[in-house]
């Protein structure tokens, strides 16, 4: 009961308390003058101009060459910290998500795991007898990307 009554008083000063900053601070505000108006400019002054003759810049940083490596850490790094967090190293994988998602509930069902996985087999295997020779599997291997020639025009 003690506590219960301390702390609706206690309440009450901090509310209290609040309102009388609240009400000082607007007085303040208020009683502040205005902003000083900026002059208008003209307009053939409304550029700066400065002689730099004798002046030069900091030399550009140096392009470094990536190892493949570093360039495959990269592509998962999104926010340049040099660290691959879960959701950062699952971020690449929502497209396949989604093509194996067919109802698109965000829920990959086992059937849906499933019909992926035996059209990939069926593709692969060329022969038909059900089974993949090592010649058939390889056909499974994920395409390497192979970059085109920048055009030169």
């Amino acid at each position: 009961m003690n506590r219960a009554i301390l702390g609706a008083f206690l309440t009450l000063l901090m509310v209290g308390v609040g309102l009388f900053w609240w009400q000082g601070r607007a007085e303040v505000e208020r009683g502040a003058p205005p902003p000083e108006p900026v002059p208008a400019m003209a307009p053939e002054d409304s550029l700066p101009e400065a002689d730099v003759s004798g002046m030069t810049g900091p030399a550009p940083p140096e392009a470094t060459e990536l190892t493949r490596e570093e360039r495959r850490f990269f592509r998962y790094d999104r926010n340049r910290d040099r660290k691959i967090s879960r959701t950062e190293m699952l971020s690449t994988r929502t497209d396949a998500f989604r093509k194996l998602d067919k109802d698109g509930n965000n829920l990959l069902t086992f059937e849906e795991w499933a019909v992926a996985t035996v059209d990939r087999f069926e593709g692969a295997d060329a022969n038909k007898d059900n089974e993949l020779s090592e010649a058939e599997f390889a056909t499974t291997a994920p395409k390497r990307n192979v970059r085109k020639p920048a055009c030169r025009c």
